[in-house]
Order: C-alpha cells, then sequence, then structure tokens
C-alpha cells in the first residue's frame, strides 16, 4: 500500500550526468538491482550519511574516498567520478570482509574505466549481516557501464528499491542569471526510517556549476530540514546515505551566495529534497496514511523536534491512524510525556487538520466526534501542536502502522 498516486515526473536529461542501470542478480533474479552513476570530469560531489555506530562497509569506504577527494583536489579527476550502488544485500555487519568487497566493487569500476579506486563511491542496500556477492556485482558492472546515459533516471530509480512498491523522484529547473539550471532527484527507502542524517539512499543532481565547499554546505543544511525530519519506525538504518552532485554542464555561473538569485536557487533545490523525503513516507510499509505534524509556538527548535518525534512514534497513535480512529486522548497523552521542562497545559492547543480538539489544555466546547472522524477518514492527515512557550516550529512527516507494516518486516528474509 501506498499514499497518493505516486506518478513521477518526466525526467529531464542532464547534460554531464549519466546513469546505468542492470540486472546483476544479488538476491534474485529478473530485477534491476545494480546502478551506476557516472559524473564528467570537473563534477563536484557531497554527501551526508547515516550516524548508527554499526555503519555500513560502503558507507565507512565512501566516507574515506570523498575526504581524500579534498585532499588531493590538485589531483586531475580526483573527485569522485561514479557512484556504485547496490540492492540486496547491505554489506553491513560483515567486518573486514565487507570492507574488503566494498573496495572491490570500486577496484573494478575503477579499472573497467581506467581511474583511481578512490574516485568510486560504493552504496549498497539490502539485508544487513550477510557477505557481499561482490562477484555477482563485478559480473554486472559492464552490463550497467554499457547502458550509461542521461535519460535513465527512471530506471536508475526503479533500480535501487527494496521493499518500495513505487519509485521515487523529484524534478525542478530555476533560472540563474537568466539561464536553466535543471535538478533531478530520486530516492529509495519504506522502513527502518528515522534517518538520523538523510535518508536511506537519497541522489539529487544538477548541472548547476557549485564550488566543493557550497555544495557540501547544502546537502548538509537541506538533508537536515528534509530527509532528518521524517520517521516511519523510528529505526535508523546502517546504511543511509545522500548524496549531491553537480556537473557544471549548465551555462549558467557558477553558483554564488552572494548572487541575487542563490535564494530562488536554494529554495528551489530544498523543494526536490523535500518531495524526495515525502515521498518515502507515503510509500512507507504497509502505509495507509500521510502524517505531517507540525508543533509551533516551542521554546526552541529541539524542542519542538522532541515533541513532534514523540507523536510520531506512539504506536498507540498510529494505530489510531490506521483504524481512522480520532482518538485525539492518545495525541494528548504522548504530548505530556514528551520531555519538555514545565509545560503549562493551559496554553496547549491541539488541532486535527482545521479542527481544534484541544483548547488552553482541554477538550474544545466546539469539537465533536464527527468533525474528528472527517478528519482521520482521509489519507493525508495533519496533525498541529501550539505549545504557547515561544516562536520556534518544526515539521516532521509520519505514516500509519498498519498489519502490514507487521508482515512485511515479519516476512522480510522469506
Amino acid at each position: 500500500m501506498a499514499v497518493g498516486s505516486g506518478v513521477l515526473p518526466e525526467f529531464p536529461a542532464i547534460k554531464g550526468i549519466r546513469l546505468g542501470v542492470t540486472e546483476a542478480g544479488i538476491k534474485v533474479p529478473d530485477r534491476k538491482d545494480l546502478v551506476l552513476i557516472e559524473l564528467q570530469q570537473g563534477s563536484t560531489c557531497a554527501g551526508v550519511f547515516t550516524k548508527n555506530a554499526f555503519c555500513a562497509a560502503p558507507v565507512t569506504l565512501s566516507k574515506r574516498h570523498l575526504a581524500a577527494s579534498f585532499i588531493h583536489s590538485d589531483k586531475a579527476k580526483a573527485g569522485p567520478s561514479y557512484l556504485l550502488i547496490n540492492t540486496g544485500n547491505a554489506n553491513a555487519g560483515t567486518g573486514k570482509q565487507g570492507m574488503e568487497d566494498a573496495f572491490a566493487s570500486c577496484q573494478s569500476t575503477a579499472e573497467l574505466f581506467s581511474i583511481d579506486a578512490e574516485q568510486v563511491l560504493p552504496f549498497s542496500t539490502g539485508v544487513i549481516g550477510e557477505k557481499l556477492p561482490i562477484e555477482k556485482i563485478q559480473k554486472g558492472l559492464s552490463n550497467a557501464a554499457a547502458d550509461l546515459n542521461e535519460k535513465n533516471w527512471l530506471r536508475a530509480a526503479e533500480g535501487i528499491l527494496t521493499t518500495d512498491t513505487r519509485p521515487k523522484g523529484a524534478v525542478a529547473s530555476v533560472q540563474y542569471a537568466g539561464e536553466t539550471i535543471l535538478i533531478n532527484g530520486i530516492s529509495k527507502g519504506a522502513g527502518m526510517i528515522k534517518p538520523n542524517m538523510a535518508t536511506m539512499l537519497g541522489f539529487v543532481g544538477t548541472d548547476a556549476c557549485i564550488p566543493q565547499t557550497l555544495l557540501s554546505e547544502l546537502v548538509t543544511e537541506l538533508s537536515e530540514v528534509s530527509f532528518n525530519r521524517i520517521t516511519v519506525d523510528g529505526d535508523t538504518s546502517t546504511n543511509d546515505s545522500c548524496m549531491l552532485f553537480a556537473s557544471g554542464a549548465s551555462t549558467a555561473p557558477k553558483i554564488d551566495v552572494n548572487h541575487e538569485d542563490f535564494s530562488n536557487f536554494k529554495t528551489v533545490l530544498k523543494s526536490v529534497f523535500i518531495e524526495l523525503a515525502q515521498a518515502i513516507i507515503r510509500d512507507a510499509e504497509g502505509a495507509t496514511k500521510f502524517v505531517p505534524i507540525i508543533v509551533e509556538q516551542a521554546g526552541s527548535s529541539q524542542e519542538a523536534l522532541d515533541v513532534a518525534y514523540t507523536i510520531a512514534h506512539s504506536p498507540l497513535i498510529k494505530t489510531a491512524l490506521f483504524a481512522s480512529d480520532p482518538n485525539w486522548g492518545r495525541i494528548l497523552a504522548a504530548l505530556g510525556r514528551a520531555p519538555i521542562d514545565a509545560l503549562d497545559l493551559s496554553r496547549v492547543d491541539i488541532f486535527l487538520g482545521d479542527v481544534r480538539i484541544v483548547n488552553a489544555g482541554e477538550r474544545c466546547a466546539d469539537y465533536t466526534e464527527i468533525q474528528g472522524q472527517a478528519v482521520m477518514d482521509c489519507d493525508e492527515i495533519t496533525i498541529q501542536i501550539k505549545l504557547g512557550r515561544g516562536e520556534f516550529t518544526e515539521t516532521v512527516w509520519t505514516s500509519d502502522l498498519s498489519q502490514d507494516y507487521v508482515k512485511i518486516n515479519a516476512e522480510y528474509r522469506t
């Protein structure tokens, strides 16, 4: 199940970025499971990664290779030239062998294109704790390379899926100094989602010319307000990675924070990140509801997030959402146990959609069960909390909890 149509936009070709996809049989046959992304010489690339202490071997290696590209920035083509993504196996919890396998995938890619292994960034997603079938990846590389094409964004979106029911993508264009800049993005993720950095996997590419330092700042800041604001189950994956890369092939001048069009460029880029993040929640495992949780009038940003996540992670609230049951007392109870000092209940208002259910800390005199039911019957339900403590607002996006979520995860390896 999923919320919304899930219809993807048509991806335009972005000069300087090619994608290749193949079926390597990593976990099951006849399924796209190996994706290669090629960045032309002179491109910049930056990313953010999971904070899970058991981060996967490809995460460790990608971080290492990115760091090396900064150190050797004076070397020709020192930056990342290829991103290699496999599904079906996370290569996490695999120790020394996992690192050797991850590097072997980089080395094989490097030999194919006569570059250094450090110019390849590996990404994996799938079952944790199982050896990476490196031989299958090595055999599939030539097919992925032969498939490289600037128009393969949709096929790549399909090739990075695991328990997702549909591919996820977003496109945008923006004017900068009178020239058009294109932005494409794809993401994957449906369960084990509370990224604590980014998403399970996210890749955003543009033909803009963006200096490396600024690119790093943008991917960090925009991931924080998009992928770091979603949760399905409160679990942070071992493999979360979000990459932003810029080919510099646009006719627009180099992106500069002091340019009059920078603010609009950043806003449009942010919209792509948010759309990709929300697509994960709309396709969360077993989801039938898409639920923005907006906490306003908080004393700090962290306080607002603490309240939002307390509500988003409550099994009682999530099951009520699945049942379309306007049992708003569960929201009240979750708010009451959120880590807030000296909460003044007389200042608290709670809304379901545009219906006020709690006014000044108690049931709103005008509230009726019919009003609440009308909101809960929708597949998109906004929960809004006003704390009356300050001027900070944060939004978190989550889903409901259904029997299908339990079934999907109970049968994940069978």
